[in-house]
């Protein structure tokens, strides 16, 4: 068998030297080229810069000939380098028309991306080979690797407004007849009604001070995704154990208190019963917990990548953002947090889902006589309130006062890129750690 670490790099000589020679015979040819294909996805060094001179050239003067472009060699002192005259010549022979230009650059781009995919497993190999790196390092970043092939694709990123308003009245009209969903909904119904659901590309912030309830908040998202909705969920907590989390699912699902599974000695028969019927309608529930400790943005997005391609992800909830770290050494703590903001609007974005970020409030909130949030009180930086789309800030007013409404919560929606913002209001049953819809006739007392 032939050793694949000795054979040639894959590359198209003629199909090179034919989207070249169509692109001296058309601007049009030129564009469509450009379209699919950078100087990086030739393989022959004279073919990259016959390829990026005619792009220069087009930039300047428009359409580009043969003998413009020998012209141009000669006074740069390259007609040699790339082959001579009787190369440059030759190169409209390989292009009888230029129709078909796509198609030959579609050609190179497979080979450019087929060589990607061997110099990514070489360098893949090397980590495996580098004896002082983390294991679970080189796996995420294999993972990166592997994933960011054709990432630089320079395909048509563009639609004409027609082509998008069409895409976007068959997504409404899908949505009215009940083939796709609005949106991933949280369980919660003013919160659902005004928001249509969690939306695909959207960054979601909840925040809160210490123990006020965003945790809860995110798996009470969570928890409707992936239990009542079957909708793939994943979970990354740099905050609690998977064993915390799924002592609080339970709690919350089957109304027994919390501490009672902290307890076994309160667990009666019943509640025995109760905790197996729930634990069987588990079993093919889409939410995964992830509690990996030192989880860093890459890692995460690794891992959603591979559950979006495997298992149809629909919703990430990452808890909490100030808990995370990069790894490196910053004398910029706000600058870092900001490119953990940023990197995970990006990833919304790349994968289509919502991802719910749980964050921290400074304590500008207690400063404050009525001890409200504002967005203005999202710790460590404020890039985070630009990069949401939209924001839900938690306030239980007898978290500072017993007396002052007890039991109720104020989900303060601070942010709505796409809607009205609004206040909604909540129960909170801290005993078996959930929040839950108030009785339709209820009206708050503030």
């Amino acid at each position: 068998m032939n050793d694949p670490f000795n054979q040639e790099l894959p590359h198209k000589d003629e199909a090179e030297r034919t989207v070249l020679g169509a692109m001296l015979q058309s601007r049009a040819a030129i564009d469509e080229a450009r379209q699919k294909i950078t100087e990086n996805d030739f393989y022959q060094p004279n073919n990259k810069t016959i390829y990026r001179l005619i792009c220069d050239l087009s930039d300047q003067h428009g359409d580009v000939d043969t003998t413009l472009l020998c012209m141009t060699l000669t006074e740069r002192k390259m007609l040699d380098h790339v082959g001579g005259l009787n190369y440059v010549g030759k190169l409209i022979d390989y292009a009888p028309t230029t129709s078909n230009v796509g198609i030959y650059a579609d050609m190179v781009k497979d080979a450019a991306k087929r060589r990607d995919i061997i110099a990514i497993g070489t360098r893949i190999a090397q980590m495996g080979h580098a004896n002082d790196a983390d294991t679970d390092s080189i796996i995420s970043n294999a993972l990166d690797e592997a994933f960011h092939i054709g990432e630089d694709d320079s395909s048509t990123d563009y639609k004409d407004i027609y082509t998008v308003s069409t895409d976007m009245l068959d997504h409404l009209d899908k949505i009215q007849k009940g083939e796709i969903a609005e949106g991933v909904h949280t369980g919660f119904r003013d919160i659902d009604d005004v928001t249509h659901g969690l939306q695909p590309g959207q960054m979601i912030v909840v925040a809160g001070r210490p123990a006020m309830g965003k945790s809860t908040l995110g798996m009470d998202f969570a928890r409707n995704a992936a239990i009542h909705d079957n909708q793939c969920t994943v979970v990354f907590s740099l905050e609690m154990s998977r064993e915390e989390i799924t002592q609080r699912l339970f709690s919350a699902e089957t109304n027994i208190p919390l501490n009672v599974f902290r307890d076994p000695s309160q667990m009666t028969d019943e509640r025995w019963r109760t905790v197996n019927c729930f634990w069987q309608k588990l079993k093919d529930k889409p939410l995964y917990i992830d509690d990996s400790a030192n989880l860093k943005v890459p890692d995460i997005r690794a891992k959603c990548r591979r559950l979006k391609e495997t298992k149809d992800l629909k919703l990430v909830v990452v808890d909490y953002l100030q808990l995370m770290s990069s790894g490196r050494m910053t004398e910029n703590r706000q600058q870092e947090v900001s490119d953990f903001s940023r990197q995970f609007k990006l990833l919304a974005k790349e994968l289509q889902v919502p991802v719910v970020i749980l964050s921290q409030l400074n304590r500008n909130v207690e400063m404050r006589a009525d001890k409200v949030p504002q967005m203005s009180d999202l710790r460590e930086s404020g890039s985070i309130e630009q990069d949401a789309d939209v924001v839900f800030l938690v306030h239980r007013p007898d978290a500072y006062d017993k007396e002052d409404r007890p039991g109720e919560a104020d989900i303060i929606m601070a942010k709505h890129r796409n809607g009205p913002t609004e206040t909604f209001h909540l129960a909170f049953l801290g005993s078996n750690s959930k929040f839950k819809d108030m009785p339709q006739e209820y009206t708050t007392g503030i």
